[in-house]
């Protein structure tokens, strides 16, 4: 009844989507593009993560099968686009056979299996297909922001991010002196954080196959809640970031025309009375909380009760998360901060569900969300105040965010079993 409910609400949230794109922004929305990816070229990193997700509740054999299937029906498409002389985009090859296999292990499911055997692999397909709609849902809600929010609140965050020392002027600079191949790395790690978030979820979930069910919380939850609610955010507190309102802007963009002033990252914007500006209709506004910063946060969070590697792999793609989204200028200082605090809280509002709403767990959620709402009315309503003293509130923003990890740290580490206690045999009077 649960994954039913769970079911029928996210149809719900994706048909309202649908209905939004269509109704306010004027383009398709995730479910018109995903049916299209049935037929026309898709991008094939979301489809095969999906796909590879999906598999988590198939045995070997059926992996193999599953794979097999998604790479022969890919070679069918690209084959009968050569033969046809269709244009391509250049990433957009294949893709479409990872689809047309989870769609199939549905149908399977349906009807070749019963019981608990069905309802699992109708999970993992479900599982799979969210996480391809998920990322097709927020790029919906990204164009849906650039046509809805005219104005945009960079100048209000430009001035509280004062308090923090402008950290996304000092990174650019430092992202500068680094060169083209550091610029590279993070590129690369900014882009492509949903194959780690995969390569997590893979590990938490590598047991389902050989267990027959699904571990009580994982990393696909998380992601998916805080990509649901973040663009909420998004409406309510539009920001495009430093580059776009106080620099060069990027490729395909508004770029300097929009810009308030040409600062970034050479010299920070002086403190002047905050007011919302114009933008084009082509850049998202998708900077308030940062969700990058939220994901790779929840990355990391997930990382840490797996192999040293994998702790390593989570520290690594948190920092140059962190480093990437400050040193491109996608963010400011204090949109990390909120995306920390948001990550936290919506992890342990998760955690705190499935053990039934404990009063640790509520009174966490409770603090973490007065926390978020607290730094987002500082930064909308006292910007000047912190900027004209930053030795006052820049330490207490970064006091805020520590209060909220450092509950979640003592919360969680109480939800954590306790060992049993070896017992130790009396000793026995010897025989003489």
């Amino acid at each position: 009844m649960l994954w039913a409910t769970a079911g029928v609400v996210a149809l719900g949230l994706l048909v309202a989507v649908e209905i939004v794109a269509r109704r306010c922004a004027g383009v398709p929305g995730p479910l018109t593009t995903q049916a299209r990816e049935l037929v026309f070229p898709p991008k094939p990193g979301p489809l095969y993560g999906g796909l590879a997700l999906m598999m988590v509740v198939l045995t070997w054999r059926q992996r193999f099968i599953a794979a097999g299937a998604a790479i022969g029906i890919d070679a069918l498409f690209v084959l009968g686009r050569w033969a046809a002389g269709a244009k391509v985009p250049a990433d957009h090859f294949f893709g479409n056979g990872a689809l047309w296999a989870m769609l199939g292990c549905a149908v399977f499911a349906i009807t070749r299996r019963t019981g608990q055997e069905r309802l699992l692999l109708l999970k993992g397909v479900g599982l799979g297909l969210l996480l391809v709609t998920g990322r097709k849902t927020g790029d919906t809600w990204l164009l849906i922001t650039s046509k809805t929010r005219p104005t945009v609140l960079d100048p209000y965050v430009a001035m509280a991010d004062h308090a923090l020392g402008n950290p996304s002027w000092a990174a650019g600079r430092a992202l500068d002196a680094i060169g083209p191949i550091g610029s590279h790395i993070l590129a690369s790690v900014y882009a492509q954080l949903a194959v780690a978030a995969v390569a997590v979820a893979m590990y938490q979930l590598r047991n389902v196959a050989s267990e027959r069910r699904f571990p009580r919380h994982h990393l696909v939850r998380t992601f998916l809640v805080i990509g649901l609610l973040g663009p909420a955010i998004y409406m309510i507190f539009p920001v495009v970031g430093p580059v776009f309102a106080y620099g060069p802007g990027a490729s395909g963009t508004g770029g300097v025309q929009w810009a308030v002033s040409n600062l970034w990252p050479h010299t920070p914007p002086p403190i002047t009375v905050p007011h919302p500006v114009p933008y084009d209709g082509i850049t998202p506004r998708n900077c308030m909380p940062s969700l990058h910063t939220a994901w790779a946060t929840a990355i990391f969070i997930h990382s840490r009760k797996g192999p040293r590697l994998l702790r390593y792999a989570g520290t690594f793609w948190l920092v140059a998360t962190l480093s990437a989204t400050l040193g491109f200028g996608y963010h400011y200082g204090v949109d990390l901060v909120a995306g920390v605090v948001f990550s936290l809280t919506v992890e342990t509002a998760l955690r705190t569900y499935d053990r039934g709403w404990d009063r640790a767990g509520i009174q966490q959620v409770a603090h973490g969300t007065a926390v978020f709402v607290a730094l987002l009315l500082a930064y909308r309503w006292l910007p000047m105040k912190m900027a004209a003293h930053p030795w006052v509130f820049g330490p207490l923003v970064i006091l805020a965010m520590l209060s909220v990890i450092y509950g979640y740290v003592r919360t969680t580490r109480e939800w954590e079993p306790k060992a049993a206690p070896v017992l130790r045999p009396e000793p026995q009077p010897e025989l003489v």
